[in-house]
């Protein structure tokens, strides 16, 4: 099936590196021009962005820490004059930090509060303002499923993921008429850089435990991903918004 995506220009938040470069590489196997943002991880993004250009497609890296203003101005507008539009924004960074509710530290929560809220309410409120300016697009935000049915060791996690949803369905919902889309994906459990961070160090017994959480009998992969991010974002998809859709192996249902 032909998504659509070929040609569009597409900004995605932390692509550097785990799920959110699986997800900007899924653009570019698609012909899209693909924007790979990062803070830190830098080798990362640049090999993402050099394998899209050896495919012929436009693409760069821009480095930002979504919880400063200037950076999220600076780095919207560059994607904006770059690629003349934004047609596609995928909002995966984040900081999570996860732990009991009672051994929170407040400072490691509004760090988290700073990325994962405010920063995605940056990046997304300037995203829109260029969308709206340029006929409309598609908003795709991810998220964890802790934000979504709660989660034992997860409440500082989950009470920043929550946000994710009623931004997106507030802006399905202000903006639709302006050709703009916003659906969220909450993910499951996922291998990636950070797993072992927020396995806090499973032993094969415990991560057993986890594993039989899941109807599918595994955890997820970041190549698991990209195909509902990017029908999501496809024109295909042109009457869905305001949506949250599991990606989870079946770790909850409801």
């Amino acid at each position: 099936m032909d998504l659509e995506l070929a040609g569009r220009n597409v900004l995605v938040t932390g692509a550097g590196q785990g799920v959110g470069r699986a997800v900007a590489d899924a653009f570019v196997a698609e012909g899209a021009n693909v924007a790979f943002h990062y803070n830190t991880s830098e080798v990362g993004a640049r090999d993402g962005v050099e394998a899209a250009q050896v495919a012929g497609l436009r693409s760069f890296a821009v480095q930002g820490d979504v919880s400063r203003q200037a950076d999220v101005d600076s780095m919207v507008a560059a994607v904006a004059d770059a690629f003349g539009s934004i047609d596609v924004l995928v909002n995966n960074a984040a900081f999570t930090e996860p732990g009991p509710l009672l051994e929170v530290d407040l400072d490691d929560f509004l760090r988290m509060v700073d990325v994962t809220v405010v920063g995605m309410m940056r990046v997304t409120q300037a995203v829109v303002r260029s969308m709206v300016d340029t006929g409309g697009g598609s908003i795709v935000s991810l998220m964890g499923d802790s934000g979504r049915v709660g989660e034992s060791r997860l409440a500082a996690v989950a009470t920043t993921r929550s946000s994710t949803m009623g931004l997106m369905k507030s802006i399905a919902k202000e903006f639709g008429r302006q050709g703009v889309r916003a659906n969220t994906v909450s993910l499951g459990l996922v291998r990636s850089e950070k797993f072992a961070h927020h396995t806090a160090g499973a032993d094969a017994e415990r991560m057993a435990r986890i594993t039989k959480m899941y109807p599918v009998g595994r955890v997820g992969e970041p190549a698991d991903v990209p195909p509902m991010v990017l029908l999501l974002a496809s024109p295909l998809s042109g009457w869905i918004t305001g949506q949250t859709v599991s990606v989870n192996g079946g770790y909850s249902m409801v």
